[in-house]
Parts: C-alpha cells; structure tokens; sequence
C-alpha cells in the first residue's frame, strides 16, 4: 500500500467524491447510520491536502460501530482490528484499491465529542481563510518532515488544532 504523505492542490472533485460514497453507504447501510459528513481538508473549499476523502460516520453508540465493520469490509472497506482496539472512541476504516488510499471513515458517536470536535475544526477552516491558509503552509511543512510517517504527520497537527478549537 503506498502511504506516502503528499499534499496536492484542491480539487473540486473532492466534495463530488464524498457525495458518491455518502450515496453508496446510505444505499447499502443508511438505517445504521444518523448521519454521515464530509470533514477534513478536503472539505474544505481551496484548500490543498493529501487526496483522501475523509468521512465521519455519526452512529448510535460504538457497540453499533463494531456491529458496522464486517458490513463495510463487505462493501469494499478495510480495517485493523488491531489499530481500532486502541481507539476508545471511533472504529476508522479505508479504501484503497490498487494501493492508493482513496477514503477514509471514522464511525464515532452521533453528537458526542469526536463528532462535535471534528466537524467544528472543519467549520471553523471554512469561516476563516486565514486560518486555512496557516494549516495548509503547516501540513506542507510536516508532509515533507514526515513524508513516510503517517502517524507522526497526524500528531504534529495537533497543536494547530486545539490552538483552532479553542478560539473558534
């Protein structure tokens, strides 16, 4: 699986790209789902990211989230049972036909603080270009620091965004 970190300009197929799936899983698994978002850079408009749609499933409770897994890996999903055990609040899943991540879903719990955090920092993006702007130069500088260390990329945007949670 290629998992190089690299950060490409926007595309306005990005959000046409998660209505397609959101599409797909509402189809297929809609009753099981509160809601599903579009979050992360690619939601927001203008600016660029890594291309991978990031998804955020509202659900029930997790109990519904792990009774969710064998459904979308049937659906063409993959998963890490053994990286969502060290997940307390979410199950994360993703595409990635021929090697390339193409999405990613996070099943957390509708309206609790994962669902609340996440769509806040996106929101808070959108209403600021300026802030955008300074996460966009930040993921450009930790994707070349942390080119083949996606979990060390993830990390170092922390910061950045608790500093955004805080004034927004």
């Amino acid at each position: 699986m290629a998992d190089e970190i690299a950060i490409v300009p926007a595309s306005p197929a990005w959000p046409e790209l998660f209505e397609t799936e959101k599409a797909q899983l509402l189809a297929a698994l809609g009753s099981r789902f509160i809601a599903i978002e579009h979050f992360g850079s690619t939601a927001i408009p203008g600016l660029d990211a890594k291309p991978i749609i990031d998804m955020l499933g509202g659900v029930r409770s997790m109990t519904e989230a792990d009774a969710l897994l064998k459904p979308l890996c049937q659906l063409g999903w993959d998963t890490s049972p053994e990286f969502n055990a060290t997940l307390p609040d979410r199950r994360f899943l993703l595409r990635w036909p021929q090697g390339v991540r193409t999405h990613h879903l996070h099943l957390v719990v509708y309206g609790g603080e994962q669902w609340h955090r996440r769509l806040q920092f996106r929101d808070c993006l959108r209403a600021s270009s300026d802030l955008a702007q300074q996460y966009q130069r930040l993921k450009y500088k930790l994707a070349a620091k942390h080119r083949d260390d996606r979990e060390a990329y993830t990390q170092a945007k922390a910061d950045f965004i608790a500093g955004v949670l805080t004034v927004c």
